[in-house]
């Protein structure tokens, strides 16, 4: 099958609960179904998610590689950034009281956005970015003491 609105870099979760995980992060984050495959018993093999031109897959723990920090003490090797047109404080309250535990609240950053960390229920870490400010590099130096540029 060829879909050439496929996004070029997705990621996956590893979940417990998958059923439960798709729901939570329609509620508390916005993102849309777009694909569920369950196996014969009702489980959920693998699933989409898309925000915007964002997508996402969540599945179910399938090998010990592949696990929810909810079966690792909360561990994370990886968090997922979403970086938002406008909203960030409302999306933040609205993640809040879907039971989201808010890390890092918004709080505005030297290189011109404003930014809240949360982790969902099964403890995966999520960011999430709104540019506030349009900065350059210089600028952002001066403010962090940091030297930005885009090579090594």
């Amino acid at each position: 099958m060829t879909d050439d609105t496929r996004a070029t870099l997705s990621c996956g979760l590893a979940c417990k609960d998958p059923r439960a995980e798709l729901k939570w992060l329609e509620k508390a984050f916005g993102f849309e179904i777009t694909l569920v495959v369950e196996i014969p018993d009702g489980a959920i093999a693998h699933s989409e998610m898309r925000f915007g031109e964002a997508v996402i897959y969540v599945g179910s723990e399938w090998d010990e590689r592949h696990r929810s920090p909810a079966s690792l003490g909360g561990v994370n090797t990886q968090s997922i950034h979403i970086q938002l047109a406008a909203g960030l404080d409302a999306h933040c309250e609205k993640a809040r009281a879907a039971g989201a535990i808010i890390i890092a609240e918004p709080a505005d950053q030297f290189y011109g956005d404003r930014n809240y960390r949360a982790a969902d229920p099964e403890g995966h870490v999520w960011t999430f970015g709104q540019t506030v400010k349009e900065l350059s590099f210089a600028e952002m130096d001066e403010a962090s003491g940091l030297k930005m540029r885009t090579s090594l």
